[in-house]
């Protein structure tokens, strides 16, 4: 069976909006339809199937169950132990550990008072989780677990009140807050119906959201892997083909910044890539005319164009990326003549064979 190749979409992070806690995944272009495919299952598994770590059990001095008192201390048990599982816990092995706290007052205890195991760490060490009279003393020992998604309280059966006093909570393990995904359509040459996809992460601080997307990845990969009932049809291969194909024929060096790229398009106006008037005008009057011209600028050239400001100059990028183009990409007119040359001689030599 001769199979069509499928495009291989680019994948990059918005840097201007990334932290330890959020990041915007850019995915384009798509084969129409894919968008919402890939960005619905990477939203369930990152949603779903993430593991984090969470205080499941505690023992409180001078307490046996969740519902009585803590002497000096303001708050209730069962208050204390909801304030408890606000602990945002970060685990560097995924192994079981303990943590401790230990506070007299007069006072107010936070997260920050708690010394953990060295595998174990807390990221929001201003959660405060109780206010202490003059004469109390607050301590607390933390056990903590690694899991998926939800687990409810896991009380030994058979007794309510455990012997050493541990009070067992229901935890929420995984560290994604929210995951939104948003597909616009992008072009491909000619081609307007290419999905490009936006994937919007927010985290607790336990993990990196590049780190959700590799980690859901790899879960799709691998529940999928056994879906396949003969051998894997290899699509990356074939779609390699034309971007080969195309470099053999026009004889740019597959390793440089014009890999896979028509040499054609670097020579043509920049009327073919159809910029907004605002943008166009603003190139055209900085003597930007050729694509070739306006890939061989950096970003502080652009921005330097008068009355050219960021939101002009994010258009730029992206379309420009649709074309498999990008800023500062140094390349030499006089390399591309030559290579016109050779593809001209290469065409005379076929005819004359024939």
């Amino acid at each position: 069976m001769n199979y069509k190749p499928l495009i291989l979409p680019k994948l990059s992070w918005n840097k201007q909006v990334s932290s330890p806690t959020y990041g915007e995944l850019v995915v384009q272009p798509l084969e129409p339809g894919f968008g919402i495919t890939l960005g619905n299952a990477l939203r369930r598994v990152v949603l779903s199937s993430i593991e984090g770590s969470a205080v499941t059990s505690v023992i409180i001095k001078g307490v046996n169950n969740e519902f009585s008192s803590i002497k000096g201390v303001v708050e209730d048990t069962l208050h204390v132990i909801l304030n408890i599982k606000q602990i945002i816990v970060k685990n560097e092995t995924g192994l079981p550990g303990k943590m401790h706290l230990s506070v007299k007052g007069p006072g107010v205890a936070t997260v920050a008072d708690i010394t953990a195991d060295e595998h174990l760490s807390v990221i929001n060490t201003e959660h405060v989780l109780a206010h202490l009279a003059a004469d109390a003393e607050f301590e607390v020992e933390f056990f903590v677990e690694t899991g998926r998604g939800y687990a409810a309280a896991q009380w030994p059966q058979g007794t309510s009140i455990q012997q050493d006093n541990r009070i067992y909570l229901d935890a929420m393990f995984s560290p994604i807050k929210r995951v939104e995904y948003h597909i616009e359509k992008t072009r491909v040459g000619q081609e307007i119906d290419y999905d490009k996809l936006t994937l919007s992460i927010t985290t607790n601080g336990t993990v990196a959201p590049q780190d959700v997307v590799h980690y859901g990845t790899s879960v799709l990969r691998t529940q999928l892997e056994h879906f396949l009932q003969a051998t894997e049809i290899p699509f990356n291969e074939l779609s390699k083909g034309p971007e080969e194909q195309n470099d053999r024929k026009s004889g740019i060096d597959i390793d440089g910044p014009t890999k896979g790229l028509p040499v054609d398009l670097f020579l043509k106006p920049i009327d073919e890539l159809e910029f907004s008037v605002r943008a166009h005008n603003c190139l055209i009057g900085a003597g930007i005319k050729r694509v070739i011209e306006l890939v061989n600028l950096t970003e502080e050239d652009v921005l330097r164009i008068k009355n050219f400001g960021r939101k002009s100059l994010r258009e730029v990028k992206e379309i420009l990326s649709a074309f498999g183009l990008h800023l500062g990409m140094s390349v030499k007119e006089l390399d591309l003549k030559k290579v016109i040359k050779e593809q001209e001689g290469n065409l005379n030599h076929e005819s004359s064979e024939r």
